[in-house]
């Protein structure tokens, strides 16, 4: 069951992307970012097999849940969670454009605070751009919670920049520390890797990547 106490986001945040949902998957499209999440994704060893249940927690309009289902890896269901139920509409779009692509993606409209799955029930996390939202602690404290012991997470978080600075202004998120993300992140797991995009790839001018296992 969801950890208790967990506080759902303010309205105002499923409001602002249901409203921006198709503009920004239209921005994302043209900037490159899935194909730079793309080929870092295929850059890790994500531990997954032909059984393995999937989550991308605040998938937003399907921007990552799409990379993943590119790279290829072996999996049995991906689930994509958000908030904004317009930006949940445009991923189950997108997804059904491929019509000989396995029916493997399941979308669930709900807080990343208060997920609706049971103690253990993922074999790897995707999350990008989702702990601006919340605090780091109870994001992956949630994460974590949903994570079979040694399930890997992928992290794409908002790194401090000049874009970094104008995206919190437009998105109304705030930008945690590194630091602090590292330090949330080493209560319940541990840090696998690191990685920087290449300054000329758009996302490396605002994300960065870490991948965690559950301890």
């Amino acid at each position: 069951m969801p950890r208790n106490g967990a506080k759902p986001r303010p309205d105002r945040t499923r409001g602002f992307y249901d409203r921006i949902a198709d503009v920004q998957n239209l921005a994302m499209k043209i900037n490159g970012y899935r194909d730079s999440v793309k080929r870092y994704l295929r850059s890790l060893d994500l531990r997954t097999g032909p059984s393995s249940q999937v989550l991308d927690a605040g998938c937003g309009t399907g921007l990552v849940s799409l990379a993943f289902r590119d790279t290829n890896f072996k999996f049995e269901r991906l689930t994509g969670l958000d908030l904004s139920h317009n930006s949940l509409e445009v991923a189950r779009d997108e997804f059904a454009r491929f019509r000989k692509a396995p029916r493997v993606a399941n979308f669930v409209q709900a807080n990343v605070l208060a997920m609706p799955f049971a103690d253990q029930t993922f074999d790897l996390v995707l999350m990008c751009g989702v702990l601006e939202y919340v605090s780091p602690d109870d994001g992956l404290a949630e994460a974590a919670r949903v994570m079979k012991k040694g399930a890997r997470l992928v992290l794409l978080p908002v790194k401090p920049s000049i874009v970094g600075s104008v995206l919190k202004l437009l998105y109304n998120f705030k930008i945690h520390p590194i630091e602090q993300v590292k330090a949330s992140a080493k209560k319940r797991f541990r840090i696998v890797g690191s990685y920087e995009f290449p300054i000329t790839e758009p996302i490396g001018w605002s994300k960065t990547g870490f991948l965690l296992e559950k301890k």
